[in-house]
C-alpha cells in the first residue's frame, strides 16, 4: 500500500490536535489573567444546623422496570424513606431503570449512535426528585440495594417546583460525576460521593445513571439529601491557573460544556482575515473538513471564533449532518436553536431528547427551527423532550417529509390526540411509543398509513384498549416488521399473537414481558417459535405458564436465537434448558431468575457446560 494514506492520518491527527488547542485558546483567551479557582473549605456554624431530609416527590424520569399503574419496580419508589434497605437482593419495592449491561445494544432494535458526543457524556437514564426544603447541598446519599454502580451524576437545580411563580433563570449545577465503573458487588450499600458546594439552594435532585458495566439490573431505594438552609460560609484561595493546562473534563463542566458559546451572538464581521493562516490555508477544503469532524459540537463553536477561514469551515451545513444535542440538555434553549438554524439546513440525524423542559425551549421555538432545518431530516430523536405538544407533532409531520425514525420515548405529557399527525410520515421505519399516552384509534391509523415500519416500541402503552385488535393490524400492515416491544401489555391474547406470527415472518426481536394474559396452554408460545424462525431476542418475562414444551419448541426452532428472559416461570427444568444451550449456539443470555425448578446448583451445572453464555439468577435475601 502506498505510504501516502498513513500520512495522510498523521497530518489529519496532527490538524485535529492544533485545531482543538486552538478552538480551546479562543475561549479561553479573555480569561487567561482573570481566572481564579476557589478551593471550598466550608465550616457551617452552629446556628445553621444541617437539615436531612429524604426525597418528598418523583417528578420525572426516563424509564422503569414497573408498570404505570403499580408501585413495583417503579422510579416512585424513590420517594420516601427506604423500603428495603440494607437489605440485599431483588425487591419489588425498590426502583429499577428498563435496561442493564450492553445487552440491549446488542439487539435487533438498537439505534445507530450519533457521533460527535462528548466522551465526557456517557448517561443513559435518569430521575428528577423534589425535597420538602430547598437547602444548600452539603451531602447526597444513595442507598442502593442490589448491583450498585449505576449512578455517574448529581445534580441540582435552582428552580423550586413548589414555588407559585415560575423563576426568571433556571440553572442546573454538577454535585458530582464521574466515568462509569465496575463495583465487584451485587450487595446494598449507602453511597456517599463527595459533592461540590453550590451557590444556590435547591430542592430539585437529579440522578443520572449509566447500566453498561452492570451485571444485572440496579436497585434503588431511597435518596437523602444534607444541607444547610444557609449559605456556608467559605474560606477562599485563588491563584493563577493556566487555562490550557486544565483535563478537558474539568473544563467541559466549568462552561456547561461549551453551550454558552450557542447562546450569544457572535459577528463574524469582527473576524480576522488575510495571509495569516499558516498551512491551513494550503490544506485542501475537504481535508480541512475532515479534520473538524472530530471536534465535538463545543469546540467547533468555539473554533468559528478565530478567523474567517475557520469560521468558514465551522459554520458549513455539511458539519452538521449528525447533530447530538442531547449531551447539552442543561443548557440548550430557544436562542441556541435559533444560532444553530442557519448551518443545520442539511441535518440528518437530531437528537434532542432531554431538552427543553421547563421552559428551556418553547414550542414556537422547536417549530421555527424545524420549518428551517426539518426537510432533510431522517432520524428525530425526542425521548423525554415535555415541551413537545400537538402543534409541535403537526409540524414534525408537515416539515419533516423524509422521517424514517420517530422516538417519542416517555413523553407522557403528550396529548393522544397529539398522535394523530404521526400518520402522516409514510416513511416511517422505526417508531418508539414507550410510556406514551397513544390511544388505539390514533395507533390503527399509523400502522394502516405507516406500512414501512421495520421497528415498533408500545411498550407501557396504557391507554389501548384492545391489543389483539393492534396485533392483527400490525400483522395485517406491518410485514416487513422485524421487532415489535410489547412489555407490560396487559390484555393481548393467544389470538393477537397468531396474527403476529402469521404477518410478520422477518420478526428477529419480541418483547411479551408482563403480558399476564398469554397462556401456553394455548399453544401460542410454540406457534410463536415455530412461525418466526428467524426471532434473536425473545422475552416472556414474568410469564408463569412457559414450560418445557416451548423451550424446547424454541430448541428445535429458532437457532439463532441469542437472549432469552424467562423470569418467574415454575414449569421449566433444568433439561429443557441444557437442549435449548446445545441447539442454539449463539445464545448469549438467559434469565432464569425466581425459575423455582432452576436452583442454584442447575446454574453452576449449566455454566460450567456453557461458559459463553451469561445466566442469570436473581435473589431476594
Amino acid at each position: 500500500m502506498s505510504p501516502v494514506f498513513p500520512m495522510l492520518t498523521v497530518l489529519t491527527m496532527f490538524y485535529y490536535m492544533c485545531l482543538r488547542r486552538r478552538a480551546r485558546t479562543a475561549a479561553r483567551g479573555e480569561m487567561m489573567n482573570s481566572h481564579r479557582t476557589i478551593v471550598s473549605n466550608s465550616r457551617t456554624s452552629p446556628l445553621n444546623a444541617e437539615v436531612v431530609q429524604y426525597a418528598k416527590e418523583v417528578v420525572d424520569f426516563s424509564s422503569h422496570y414497573g408498570s404505570e399503574n403499580s408501585m413495583s419496580y417503579t422510579m416512585w419508589n424513590l420517594a420516601g424513606v427506604p423500603n428495603v434497605f440494607p437489605r440485599s437482593g431483588d425487591f419489588t419495592q425498590t426502583a429499577v431503570f428498563r435496561t442493564y449491561g450492553t445487552w440491549w445494544d446488542q439487539c435487533p432494535s438498537a439505534s445507530l449512535p450519533f457521533k460527535r458526543t462528548p466522551p465526557n457524556f456517557q448517561s443513559q437514564d435518569y430521575v428528577e426528585l423534589t425535597f420538602e426544603q430547598q437547602v444548600y447541598p452539603t451531602a447526597v446519599h444513595i442507598l442502593e440495594t442490589y448491583h450498585p454502580g449505576a449512578v455517574i451524576r448529581i445534580l441540582a437545580c435552582s428552580a423550586n417546583p413548589y414555588s407559585p411563580n415560575p423563576p426568571a433563570e433556571v440553572r442546573w449545577e454538577i454535585l458530582w460525576s464521574e466515568k462509569p465503573t465496575k463495583v465487584n458487588a451485587s450487595q446494598a450499600r449507602q453511597f456517599k460521593p463527595c459533592v461540590k458546594q453550590i451557590n444556590f439552594p435547591t430542592n430539585l435532585i437529579r440522578l443520572e445513571v449509566n447500566s453498561s458495566l452492570l451485571d444485572y439490573y440496579t436497585e434503588l431505594d431511597a435518596v437523602v439529601l444534607h444541607g444547610t438552609k444557609d449559605k456556608p460560609v467559605l474560606s477562599l484561595k485563588t491563584s493563577l491557573i493556566d487555562m490550557n493546562d486544565l483535563e478537558d473534563d474539568e473544563y467541559e463542566e466549568k462552561d456547561g460544556c461549551g453551550m454558552d458559546n450557542l447562546n450569544k451572538k457572535f459577528s463574524s464581521a469582527a473576524l480576522r482575515e488575510g495571509p495569516n493562516n499558516g498551512y491551513f490555508d494550503k490544506l485542501p477544503y475537504e481535508l480541512i473538513q475532515l479534520i473538524l469532524n472530530h471536534l465535538t459540537l463545543p469546540d467547533l463553536c468555539r473554533l468559528a471564533q478565530t478567523c474567517k477561514l475557520l469560521n468558514q469551515h465551522c459554520c458549513d451545513p455539511l458539519q452538521y449532518i449528525h447533530l447530538n444535542l442531547q449531551p447539552y440538555w442543561a443548557k440548550l434553549n430557544d436562542t441556541s436553536l435559533e444560532f444553530l438554524q442557519a448551518r443545520c439546513t442539511l441535518v440528518q440525524w437530531l437528537n434532542l431528547s432531554w431538552t427543553g423542559n421547563r421552559g428551556f425551549i418553547s414550542v414556537s421555538g422547536f417549530c421555527r427551527f424545524l420549518k428551517v432545518c426539518g426537510s432533510e431530516l431522517v432520524r428525530l430523536e425526542l425521548s423525554c423532550s415535555h415541551f413537545l405538544n400537538e402543534t409541535c407533532l403537526e409540524v414534525i409531520s408537515e416539515m419533516c417529509p423524509n422521517l424514517q425514525e420517530l422516538n417519542l420515548s416517555s413523553c407522557d405529557k403528550l396529548p393522544p390526540q397529539a398522535f394523530n399527525h404521526i400518520a402522516k410520515l409514510c416513511s416511517l421505519k422505526r417508531l418508539v411509543l414507550y410510556r406514551t399516552k397513544i390511544e388505539q384509534t390514533a395507533l390503527l391509523s399509523i400502522l394502516n398509513f405507516c406500512s414501512e415500519l421495520q421497528h415498533l416500541s408500545l411498550g407501557s402503552c396504557v391507554m389501548i384498549e384492545d391489543y389483539d385488535v393492534i396485533a392483527s393490524m400490525i400483522g395485517a400492515k406491518c410485514k416487513k416488521l422485524q421487532t415489535l416491544d410489547l412489555w407490560r401489555c396487559k390484555n393481548i391474547t393467544e389470538n393477537g399473537i397468531a396474527e403476529l406470527a402469521s404477518g410478520c415472518p422477518l420478526l428477529e426481536e419480541l418483547d411479551l414481558g408482563w403480558c399476564p394474559t398469554l397462556q401456553s396452554s394455548t399453544g401460542c408460545f410454540a406457534k410463536l417459535a415455530r412461525q418466526l424462525p428467524n426471532l434473536q431476542k425473545l422475552f416472556l418475562t414474568a410469564n408463569r405458564s412457559v414450560c418445557d414444551t416451548d423451550i424446547e419448541e424454541l430448541a428445535s426452532n429458532c437457532v439463532r436465537l441469542r437472549q432469552l428472559d424467562i423470569l418467574g416461570t415454575r414449569m421449566v427444568s433444568p433439561a429443557s434448558l441444557r437442549k435449548l444451550l446445545e441447539c442454539c449456539k449463539d445464545l448469549s443470555l438467559l434469565d432464569v431468575s425466581f425459575c423455582s425448578q432452576i436452583d442454584n446448583r442447575a446454574v453452576l451445572e449449566l455454566n460450567a457446560s456453557f461458559p459463553k453464555v451469561f445466566i442469570k439468577k436473581s435473589f431476594t435475601q
